[in-house]
């Protein structure tokens, strides 16, 4: 399995694939042409929600070339065919959005068993990436979250990676929820419980294949109750970091 792990592949939001970072040039020399792609959604009973993204990323491959000889959205109307469609498939996109929501889903269905022994290309995009570590670091970003004594940061993953992903870090790192700063009331405070969180603005990228793991692009480490700058924009990091 090839893997790559975005904050997010779009210059903004249902927009053109971002090319940083060689993106698209790495993306290109992996992913079959034409594919049988799986789009994976976040929320499965949200038919209206799930085509539009599903439907966005497809014509947003298809704009830069990318041909499909089968797209199939995964939510609750297909999920009986899981199995089948990864079988049949040779890319997977894991979309965005709501992560405790959509690491649901996947635990309903095995999605990490389905993926054992996988040879395609699987795209995480924002929560899809963070569904994709073995431990997922799950901030809270819906009302509630932050100020609920039982909201659960830490989930069962697919089990792809160790690394953590934070996405969308310029945004990321000035929200807020429920009045707390996500970034120093949360994600710091956790970091100094041996968790390691790596910080992705978008147009950056964790590329897996054969073992190895490189980051592309600009991100940030956050450890030890301190964040620091690690890598810049057209700079490529290999894991692990010592």
């Amino acid at each position: 399995m090839i893997y790559f792990l975005t904050s997010s592949p779009s210059v903004s939001m249902d927009g053109a694939i971002n090319p940083a970072n060689d993106f698209l040039y790495n993306l290109r020399q992996v992913v079959k042409q034409p594919s049988r792609c799986i789009f994976v959604t976040t929320y499965p009973d949200d038919v209206a929600f799930s085509e539009h993204c599903s439907e966005c990323m497809r014509q947003a491959f298809e704009d830069v070339g990318f041909e499909f000889e089968q797209y199939t959205l995964l939510d609750s109307r297909t999920a009986r065919h899981a199995r089948q469609l990864v079988h049949d498939s040779d890319f997977i996109i894991l979309g965005g959005g709501h992560v405790p929501s959509q690491n649901r889903f996947l635990r309903s269905i095995g999605f990490a068993k389905l993926l054992k022994g996988y040879k395609g290309v699987v795209l995480g995009i924002s929560a899809g990436s963070m569904n994709c570590a073995r431990v997922v670091y799950a901030l809270p970003e819906e009302e509630g979250e932050a100020a609920d004594p039982f909201y659960k940061r830490y989930l069962p993953g697919l089990g792809l990676t160790e690394v953590q992903i934070v996405p969308h870090f310029y945004m990321f790192k000035d929200s807020t929820c429920d009045g707390y700063s996500v970034l120093n009331d949360v994600a710091i405070p956790d970091s100094r419980n041996g968790h390691r969180f790596y910080a992705f603005p978008d147009g950056t990228y964790l590329l897996g294949r054969n073992g190895e793991e490189k980051i592309y692009g600009e991100f940030y480490l956050i450890e030890n109750g301190v964040m620091r700058k690690v890598s810049d924009n057209d700079q490529i990091v290999a894991l692990p970091i010592i």
